[in-house]
C-alpha cells in the first residue's frame, strides 16, 4: 500500500511549523526573563557560515509553502525575508500554516510523476514529484527546522524534543 504525496507532504508541515512557532514563543519569553535583546537570538547561528536563525525560519516556511504549491503544479507566493522580530517570524508561520490548508489531496495526489524544475542562480534542477518531495524538499525543510530549534536550544533555551515535534 502506498502512501498518498498530500499525505507525505501537508501533514508534516501543518505538525512542524505550529511547533517551530511554539519554539520562537518560548524563545521570546526566555529573551524576556534573561534580559536578552532579541535580535542577539534571532541572528544567532550555529557556526559564522550558516544562516542565523531568521533566515531559518523563512526557508523552512518557503520549504512548506513551495513544496504544496509546486506539488499543485503551482506558482509558489513570494514573501519578502523581511522579519526582524519574533512575531513578525510568527507571523510568517501562521500565513504559511493556512497556505498549507488550502491544499486538498486531490490537488497534490498524483503528482509523483509531475515535472518539477527550480533555478537557483544560474543553476537549474529537474525533479519528479515524488523524487523532489522525499529527495530534496522535506529533507531541506526538515534541516532548517531542526536547525532554527538547535539555535534556539544552543543559546539557553529550554526545549526538548516534544517542543520540536509538536505545537506547545
Amino acid at each position: 500500500m502506498s502512501i498518498s504525496m498530500y499525505r507525505a507532504s501537508a501533514p508534516i508541515f501543518l505538525q512542524l511549523l505550529p511547533a517551530l512557532g511554539g519554539c520562537l514563543r518560548k524563545a521570546a519569553d526566555y529573551a524576556v526573563a534573561k534580559k536578552v535583546d532579541p535580535p542577539v537570538l534571532l541572528q544567532s547561528r550555529l557556526y559564522p557560515d550558516m544562516f542565523p536563525l531568521v533566515k531559518q525560519v523563512q526557508i523552512a516556511t518557503d520549504f512548506a509553502k513551495g513544496t504544496m504549491a509546486r506539488l499543485a503544479g503551482q506558482e509558489p507566493p513570494k514573501y519578502e525575508d523581511t522579519e526582524t522580530t519574533f512575531d513578525q517570524l510568527q507571523s510568517r508561520i501562521q500565513r504559511t500554516i493556512e497556505y498549507v490548508k488550502e491544499f486538498k489531496p486531490s490537488q497534490v495526489d498524483g503528482s509523483e510523476g509531475r515535472d518539477i524544475t527550480l533555478t537557483f542562480g544560474t543553476n537549474t534542477r529537474n525533479f519528479k514529484g515524488e523524487n523532489y518531495l522525499t529527495g530534496f524538499a522535506l529533507p531541506n525543510f526538515l534541516f532548517h527546522t531542526t536547525t532554527a530549534y538547535a539555535i534556539l536550544r544552543h543559546n539557553g533555551v529550554e526545549l526538548g524534543k516534544g517542543d520540536f515535534m509538536r505545537a506547545a
